[in-house]
């Protein structure tokens, strides 16, 4: 049996998630990671991606654009920018995530903001 630890995810408007996961995949700023109970504790900057989270019946998707992660051996707290749960999502809210994203990434001043850009994209692309 898989040990659980608690994850809450919030944003500016309001909590999305509390509850007890297994495994919560993160988007960090230096790559993808898989987070499970009794990880070592650490701060992550995330880039605009999906977080996929399971445990219960069927993994679940939320985008996320910018934010932090922290996690000590028991819990996962993500603080985000936005977040959209993709999970319930219809086409029409991916594909205006999309257009901003795209618009973002035309309006890009420098290397960084085009990477930030270009992940979103990918990232909803696939999710």
């Amino acid at each position: 049996m898989a040990v659980n630890f608690k994850f809450e995810l919030v944003s500016p408007e309001r909590v999305l998630m509390s509850e007890d996961v297994e495994h919560v995949v993160l988007p960090g700023i230096e790559g993808d990671m898989g987070v499970l109970a009794g990880h070592a504790p650490f701060v992550v900057t995330l880039r605009p991606g999906v977080i996929t989270v399971l445990g219960g019946d069927s993994p679940r998707k939320v985008y996320v654009k910018d934010g932090f992660a922290e996690f000590t051996p028991d819990t996962l707290n993500v603080l985000a920018e936005q977040a959209v749960n993709l999970s319930g999502a219809g086409a029409g809210v991916v594909d205006g995530l999309i257009k901003d994203a795209e618009k973002s990434l035309e309006e890009a001043k420098d290397d960084a903001e085009r990477f930030l850009a270009s992940s979103a994209i990918e990232a909803l692309k696939t999710a």
